[in-house]
Formats: C-alpha cells, structure tokens, sequence
C-alpha cells in the first residue's frame, strides 16, 4: 500500500511527524536555530541525492546530526540524462517520488518522525514538494523555512536587490527562450535559478534583452568555494548547477549605466478598461517616462513612481496637448503621451504624428506603442463578431461633417462589412446614434445582430446582444462600443453560453444578401438627420 492511498491519519495511529527542514543555501550557519534543533532530535533524517551518492544537503545538515539516528538517502534514477523508462524522464521521476514516499511513509506510520533535508527552502524549487504533496495529507506534516540562493546569492553581490517599487522576478532558466526575455525586459531585477546546461542559453537572451552587462554571476553563493563574476566573464562549459545569475534593480546596480539619451515622446494605449490589458511594453515606457501627458480620465489609471510629472488636460485639446509633450522632449524629457485603448485608433498617436510631422519638430524623436483596443475587447467579450473583413468609423462629428459619416457607414453596409462603431454620443451629441439606427433599417434587415459593449474591462462593464431592430439608442453613451454584423454574422444560444461569430468563409449568398436595395456608396444620399429628426 502506497503513503498517497493510506487512509490512516496520525490523530488515529499515533504516527511520526513529517519534517521538511530549509538548510540555507550552503553555509551550516546558515541554518535557523530551529531547523538545527529538529534535525538533532529526528529519528529518521532523509535526503536526496544523484546516483553518484554524495548530497549536499547532508553536508550542510552533518554538524547537527548525531549517532543513532536513521538515514534514507533517496538516489534520483535520472538527472540530466536519458532514460529508457517507458513513461521517459518524467515518468522516471514520478515513479521515484512514488517510491521515497512510500519508503519515509514506513517510518511514519511506526511512529517515528522524519526530517527531510532541503536546500534552501522546502516550497522554493525544492524537491521536498513532491514528498509533501503526497504525504502531508496523510501525516502531520511541519516546513522550517530557509533562507534562499536568491538571498545568499544577492548578500554575495554587495548590491541592494530591489528598493522601493521596484520589481523582482525568479525565473528558471529552463524555462523557454521567448519566456526569459520577456522577463528580462518586463522586471525591474531578476534571478536566474537552474543554469548548468542553461547557461549559455540564458546569458544569450540577457544580452539580447540589453541586460547582460548589468548581471552578477553567483556560484555555491555563502560556501567556502562563492565565486563571483560578471556574467558576461562566465566560462559556460564550468557552470555547476548550483549557480545563479542576479540583475539587481538599476536603482542602485553599479553595473548598469545607463546611455545618454535625447529626449524623445511615446504614445501609448493602455488599452479598454482593465490594467492586465496593459501590455508590459506599455508598463515599461511609463516607468522609464519622466514626463506623464494626457487626458485627465486616463492619467488617473495610471500610478505615477516618484520624482515623475504629470500633466493633466481637457479631452478637447488634442494638438495642444501633442505640442506641450513635443516641446517637453526637444528639451530633454522622456515623455509617455497616455492614450485609453490602442493609441493609434481615433486616439492621440494621429494628434502627435501630425503635429510633429511639421518642420519644427523634426529632430524631437517620436514613437506609438500599440495597445489592445476597445473594438478586439467588445469583439472578445461575446465570441469573435470580427472573425471576417470588418470596419471601424467614429460617429463623432466634431472632425469631420455627419455626412461624411453617414456616407461611410452607407459604404461599409454596402460592401457587408462589420462594422465597429467608436464614440457613438456623449451628452453634447445626442442624436446620431438615433440616426445610425435610422440609416440602419433603411439598408440591412432588421434582424441583423448588433451588440453594445459598455465600459468593457471596466468596473461597469455591460453587454448586450441584441438585433437592428431592437437597438434603443436610449443606451448608449461615449463609454459605449458598437458592432453591428455582417450578413453573415450569427449569435447561438448554447448551454455554456452565447456566442457571436462571423466565419472566416465568404458564401455567395452573402453578395445577394448584403443590403436590401438601398442608395449605394456611389448614388447620392439621402438628406442627413439633424437633432430634430431623433
């Protein structure tokens, strides 16, 4: 009988105790008073080790065993290499787990308590998680925590990790190469654990992420043998195992040093509503920004660190706000121009590139950093309304005349786009969401499926699904998103929940289908509804 189908628990038996002990990251003193105190006193001491039979772990923990008391050395049957088990490595692995605990599952159930050994901390990338997921739910089970490699490893350096709101992030480096450099970019210090083999790769993807200089080198960190190395100095084929690679954050890494940079302007989306919208892309240019410029509603979703300005202004100055952050990077400011949703679509990245596109501009660098907008969000939230050739028009017509709007939406509905609708009304515009349903049923059938999405991300978020002809333009306000389907575009009741979708395949009954005979693009238009039409 296995230690995981053992139904018996301690209240009944009387049986051992389960000790997952931290040793530290090497040095025996390193050890907390209490692991030190229940390893003297244990009646079995456990811990892993290769096939070749030393264990680390034993060694740290040696000053503090004594005679008389049981060791179970659990020898991993793979480490790095292959296996000719029929399940491979992980097979290999599970039926090793499988096997130690039943072995330490004797001793307890006979009553004797059992201290398992583990580098560092027990539930930090240590092996005395696979026995404590499969005993600790039968026996009483205790974990003495340790103090990690990272610790050890950042006291080796002499460089403060992290301060203030700084960001740290522990990544493995088998992890795979698209994931570490992800991470390289995004935090703001990091620790590599698990090089060995990994090294090479893992400093490739430093150096690729810009950070390679700025990386520490620590091996057996608070041992008698700590080595301490610019990573870019590391003779990959002499890394051991029990090495780690540490990027403190820039606030105090004596190794990063920053290039003199020009100031220069960035436009960013933080997209619709909720901050995991946010790319990290986007997180990193308004950390790097010296400078926060943009509409008072999107800058209150933004933290500003310390020592950053922001400057808040009226939704209705766009070319003004683009020239203040203009002037701000000719003088020498890193500034992020913050936009909601993606900044590229009737957003402030056209107010900036067409304001810097005059000559006295020119030399102020200017990029858009995209972000995800409220059209894929809507679209998202009720299936994939975009699945097939789509439009996006605005209805405001504070820059551009309504019947350029109306003809636009003629042309779309003619050519049987979807359609997503931005900035429907406000409080000041009022009636062209009346007119966009009356130019509605006068072009597609009423049934066509039409779906409002409110504040989505957001605290508020509402959405409907509904059809042309049951549309209540009551509804809808400035914080609202439309998307009116294609002929082909279906929403289906399901058990799990309604969908909307347009299939990727165009039918021939789409082209007979699309309008019902109304004024085409190319005729003229109708006469456009004013307010005292709605």
């Amino acid at each position: 009988m296995s230690a995981v189908d053992n139904e018996t628990t301690r209240q009944e038996t009387g049986g051992g105790k389960l000790w997952g002990i931290g040793l530290g990251p090497g040095d025996s003193e390193l050890m907390t008073v209490k692991a030190a105190r229940v390893i003297s006193t244990a009646d079995v001491v456990a811990y892993h080790c290769a096939r070749h039979g030393n264990s680390i772990a034993r060694s740290v923990a040696e000053p503090y065993l004594r005679d008389g008391q049981t060791e179970e050395r659990l020898m991993y049957p793979v480490t790095t290499e292959t296996t000719d088990h029929p399940g491979g490595y992980q097979g290999a692995l599970d039926d090793f787990y499988a096997e130690s605990a039943e072995r330490l599952a004797v001793h307890l159930r006979a009553g004797r308590d059992v201290v398992l050994l583990a580098e560092g901390d027990p539930l930090f990338y240590s092996s005395y998680m696979h026995m404590h997921k499969r005993l600790s739910p039968h026996f009483d089970a205790e974990i003495v925590p340790g103090v990690t490699s990272v610790s050890a490893a950042s006291a080796a350096t002499g460089v403060p990790l992290v301060e203030g709101d700084e960001t740290l992030t522990v990544v493995p480096g088998t992890a795979a190469t698209g994931e570490l450099l992800f991470r390289f970019r995004s935090a703001d210090a990091v620790v590599v654990m698990k090089l060995g083999r990994t090294f090479e790769r893992v400093r490739e993807a430093l150096r690729e992420a810009g950070r390679l200089d700025e990386a520490f080198y620590v091996e057996r960190a608070s041992t008698t043998v700590e080595r301490v190395l610019p990573a870019a100095e590391v003779n990959p084929a002499e890394v051991p195992y029990f090495s780690i690679l540490v990027v403190p954050g820039r606030r105090n890494n004596p190794r990063f040093e920053p290039e003199p940079v020009p100031g220069e302007l960035v436009v960013v989306g933080l997209g619709p509503g909720h901050d995991s919208w946010t790319t990290p892309e986007v997180r990193a240019e308004l950390a790097r920004a010296t400078d926060l410029v943009g509409y008072t509603t999107y800058l209150k979703r933004v933290t500003p660190r310390p020592g950053q300005r922001v400057h808040a202004s009226d939704n209705r100055v766009e070319s003004e706000r683009a020239e203040f952050a203009l002037d701000l990077a000719r003088r020498g400011a890193r500034v992020a121009v913050v936009s909601s949703g993606d900044p590229g679509v009737f957003a402030m990245a056209a107010a900036v590139t067409e304001v810097a596109a005059e000559p006295h501009w020119h030399d102020v660098p200017v990029r858009v950093v995209p972000g995800v907008t409220a059209a894929t969000a809507v679209a998202a939230a009720v299936g994939a309304p975009l699945g097939h050739d789509f439009a996006v028009i605005s209805l405001s017509d504070r820059l551009k005349p309504w019947s350029v709007i109306e003809r636009r939406i003629k042309a779309a509905l003619a050519a049987d786009l979807v359609i997503a609708i931005y900035n429907p009304g406000s409080a000041s515009r009022a009636w062209q969401v009346g007119a966009l349903k009356h130019t509605l049923l006068q072009t597609v059938s009423p049934d066509r499926v039409l779906v409002l999405g409110r504040d989505v991300g957001g605290p508020e978020q509402t959405l409907t699904t509904t059809t042309v002809g049951e549309f209540d333009p009551e509804v809808v306000d400035m914080r609202t998103l439309l998307i009116i389907g294609s002929s082909a575009t279906r929403m289906v009741q399901r058990a799990a929940g309604s969908l909307v979708f347009t299939p990727r395949r165009h039918t021939p009954a789409e082209d007979t289908e699309q309008v019902t005979g109304q004024a085409s693009a190319e005729q003229p238009l109708e006469p456009s509804l004013g307010a005292g039409d709605v």
